[in-house]
């Protein structure tokens, strides 16, 4: 029989080979799924003059914590007037953290280095 034949015939004929942990390969791709997905407990690390992620989606709800890892000082402030975010000049390794509880586009910057920005956007 010609479908009885082949690669797809061997690993059903052997269910103890090590073609069969393959198998299970595409179960990681809702993992993929939901990396995309607003999670708890987020950070932001300030590194080589740089927010990363440049872009944070997070839920409402949700805590983000950002932390200095240059030896120069930083802030993490609201762009415009009237933000939430204002930390003072974070040292190397300092931390600030803010809960974010309204839906809504956060941009910030950096006060001391303007050229450093970056966003957090929070979902319901």
């Amino acid at each position: 029989m010609p479908g009885a034949t082949g690669p797809d015939a061997a690993a059903r004929s052997a269910p103890g080979t090590s073609s069969m942990p393959n198998m299970t390969m595409p179960m990681s791709a809702p993992n993929t799924e939901t990396s995309t997905r607003p999670v708890a407990g987020n950070a932001v690390a300030i590194k080589n003059f740089a927010f990363s992620p440049a872009t944070l989606k997070v839920a409402v709800g949700t805590t983000v914590t950002w932390t200095n890892q240059d030896t120069d000082p930083h802030t993490v402030t609201s762009t415009g007037t009237g933000g939430p975010l204002h930390s003072a000049a974070l040292t190397t390794h300092a931390a600030y953290s803010y809960k974010f509880t309204e839906p809504g586009t956060y941009a910030y910057l950096c006060t001391i280095h303007p050229f450093m920005t970056a966003t957090v956007e929070v979902t319901r």
